[in-house]
């Protein structure tokens, strides 16, 4: 598993990183960590896939996010200061494994090999383009468009590079909630991309006909 991440590093660092970490399995339905626990790992995601879930005022639950392998997570526990909290929730959709770089090993690996705090900058830096992403997303695209790009990004992780249609087994709720919109909104949106031809709708999942279409409108 190559992580992009871990470019900004070489050969030598990237393997004191990876041998300082932990495999950690997970099954179906597993919680890997709880919302407001303290935060004390990084977790880079090898296989499976997971997802970002929050509680709402209403006390219900929101999906924010999925990641797949190449993703990781708990960057800022790597951090010096007050031991920072999970942001989120994070739940395993299928077995899965993850690497877990506890912040005391962090720490060490800092100590004896600077070059590791490259590492670090990156992981920052790359959130941060992520979510001035998202927010320029919310602020100025569309729910069409907000839709098409989601749904490009989720063949992109649930095809595994093979051609043809690709089985997106998220509801339309789940669907709603990362494009950050209503369930009835989003289920017009995808009513026009199934008639023409981009999209079947199935119980539980959404079945990408047409990626390619949906990348030219996502921007």
């Amino acid at each position: 598993m190559e992580w992009s991440l871990l470019a900004s590093l070489d050969e030598d660092e990237r393997r004191r990183v990876l041998s300082a970490a932990r495999r950690r399995s997970y099954g179906r339905g597993d919680v890997l960590v709880h919302e407001g626990d303290p935060s004390d790992s990084l977790h880079l995601v090898s296989s499976g896939r997971l997802a970002v879930r929050v509680s709402t005022s209403d006390g219900e639950n929101a999906t924010l996010n999925l990641l797949g392998p190449g993703d990781y997570f708990g960057e800022l526990s790597l951090l010096e200061g007050s031991p920072p909290v999970r942001s989120a929730t994070i739940v395993a959709l299928e077995d899965a494994e993850t690497l877990s770089l506890s912040a005391a090993e962090f720490r060490d690996l800092r100590r004896r090999h600077p070059a590791a705090n490259q590492l670090l900058l990156f992981l920052m830096a790359r959130r941060v383009e992520e979510l001035s992403a998202r927010l320029l997303e919310a602020m100025y695209d569309g729910l069409d468009r907000r839709v098409h790009r989601r749904l490009a990004e989720l063949a992109g992780m649930y095809g595994d590079g093979r051609p043809g249609p690709v089985v997106v087994p998220l509801t339309q709720e789940h669907l709603a909630e990362l494009v950050g919109g209503t369930r009835p909104s989003v289920n017009q949106v995808l009513q026009r991309l199934v008639a023409q031809g981009v999209v079947e709708l199935g119980r539980g999942r959404v079945v990408v006909l047409d990626r390619g279409w949906l990348e030219d409108r996502s921007g």
